[in-house]
């Protein structure tokens, strides 16, 4: 059923950001769950257009240089069109951690599109909005 392919490789991938416990996040990981040449997209406060190295690249240091800590993500609600092998996700999502010794938290509303590929389902893009 392509439905819990997906939904376990979107929990994989919020997953990546775990460093919950001191256990390093993974989030190279992002690299093998998308294709090469997928596109992120932050919409907010500024907007930016990344390749998986730009996202991943930063994104290990925060999560593993000490700034975030005992972070996580996770999906709070979702709706997932499947059409042959294409596939659309929109969900909301909260996030916690300890940012700079401070509590950190929020949330918002990301979209990943996803692609079936000989190897299994990939993501090709994901996209989120941040809410204040």
């Amino acid at each position: 059923m392509s439905k819990s392919e997906i939904d376990a490789l979107t929990a994989e991938f919020f997953g990546a950001f775990d460093n919950r416990g001191g256990k390093p996040a993974d989030v190279a990981r992002i690299r093998r769950l998308m294709i090469p040449g997928g596109v992120i997209v932050a919409t907010g406060p500024k907007f930016t257009a990344y390749t998986v190295d730009e996202f991943v690249e930063p994104r290990v240091e925060l999560l593993g240089g000490g700034r975030l800590v005992e972070f996580a993500e996770w999906e709070t609600s979702e709706r997932t069109d499947i059409e042959g092998d294409i596939a659309s996700r929109f969900g909301e999502y909260r996030k916690s951690g300890v940012l700079d010794g401070e509590p950190y938290e929020g949330g918002g509303t990301k979209t990943i599109q996803f692609v079936r590929t000989p190897e299994g389902w990939r993501i090709t893009a994901f996209s989120w909005y941040d809410r204040p």
